[in-house]
């Protein structure tokens, strides 16, 4: 028997992200081969946006996709998150020449008010939320606390890139290929002060310390690489991470769903609960395992060197610093 289709909702469904993104959510890719999908493309309120909108539809109904019954365009949000299942927030401002980091956040702040009040009043009553436009912790706290008659535990942020850039350069430095490297976290913001933990991780089977015996280039080249990398990217192709992001997202969707093999974890964004001394209510970066049921859990007890509480503590400290910028958008 057929299940009933998905909706799901995609901000930013033209841009760059979008455009990689949509043709692998309607394959089958996100949510799997047998279940249909219904997708909201949301764009913002400009002509040129919504024209651009309606060519990536015109491209989606030319893949003639099996599992796509339906799409809605629109630049309305509220239209746009109804009875939506998944809201995909992946579009946000980038920063412009001479923005600082706090400036970006104060403007995308309004959008994920406006969103999360949007999802809060017309989304399914059980809608889960990822939030991959940055700063995509801060910008989630928003859209979290502004959508109060939903879980917290519904509301995350994309960190599984930064996790698969942490788990290609660990296989690469290792001499093997990134399916042999398991227990990655990416403890804290997404920015650069994100910790990439080398320590947990495990490279065929064996401790990163002791499969990567180089600790100079563990401590210091490796994180920095994982923390610059959509910098490194954009002065390679003089354009932000695109299909990365998207596959990311893609990963990200699809291990809250489906349960995690018990030796391993993935890196979420999720509202702590204070675990790893990590201030309740933040959106942080932890070890999460799904339970296959929707459900999800932050792994507990792992081991943290001092090494590791430094850089997540300044992570955390940045993500305290965010939260204050945007104090008077969290209701």
């Amino acid at each position: 028997m057929t299940p009933a289709p998905l909706r799901v909702a995609v901000t930013g469904a033209a841009g760059q992200i979008g455009y990689a993104l949509l043709p692998r959510i309607a394959s089958g890719q996100m949510f799997g081969p047998d279940q249909p999908v219904i997708l909201h493309l949301i764009e913002i309120p400009n002509e040129k946006a919504m024209a651009a909108l309606g060519g990536v539809a015109m491209e989606l109904e030319d893949c003639a996709f099996p599992l796509l019954q339906d799409m809605l365009c629109t630049s309305d949000i509220n239209a746009g998150f109804k009875d939506v299942d998944w809201a995909l927030l992946v579009g946000s401002k980038p920063r412009g020449p001479g923005m600082e980091r706090n400036d970006l956040i104060k403007e995308n702040g309004p959008i994920f008010v406006g969103q999360g009040k949007a999802i809060n009043d017309h989304a399914s009553s059980d809608c889960r939320t990822v939030v991959v436009g940055n700063p995509c912790n801060t910008n989630c706290l928003i859209a979290m606390h502004n959508a109060p008659d939903l879980p917290d535990a519904n509301f995350s942020a994309m960190t599984r890139l930064d996790e698969n850039r942490a788990k290609a350069q660990l296989a690469a430095k290792a001499g093997t290929h990134h399916t042999a490297v398991a227990n990655m976290t990416i403890w804290g913001n997404h920015s650069a002060t994100q910790f990439p933990d080398f320590e947990n991780a495990r490279i065929d089977g064996r401790p990163g310390r002791e499969a990567i015996a180089d600790v100079v280039w563990l401590e210091t080249p490796f994180i920095k690489t994982v923390q610059q990398r959509g910098a490194a990217i954009i002065k390679a192709r003089g354009l932000s991470s695109a299909f990365s992001a998207a596959n990311a997202l893609i990963d990200h969707v699809r291990d809250l769903r489906e349960k995690t093999p018990d030796a391993d974890w993935h890196s979420v964004a999720v509202c702590s609960d204070g675990s790893y001394g990590v201030p309740s209510g933040l959106i942080s970066s932890f070890p999460v395992r799904a339970d296959g049921k929707g459900g999800w859990a932050i792994v507990p007890d792992l081991p943290v060197s001092d090494f590791a509480r430094e850089r997540i503590d300044a992570s955390v400290a940045e993500l305290q610093q965010e939260r204050s910028v945007i104090q008077e958008l969290l209701g």
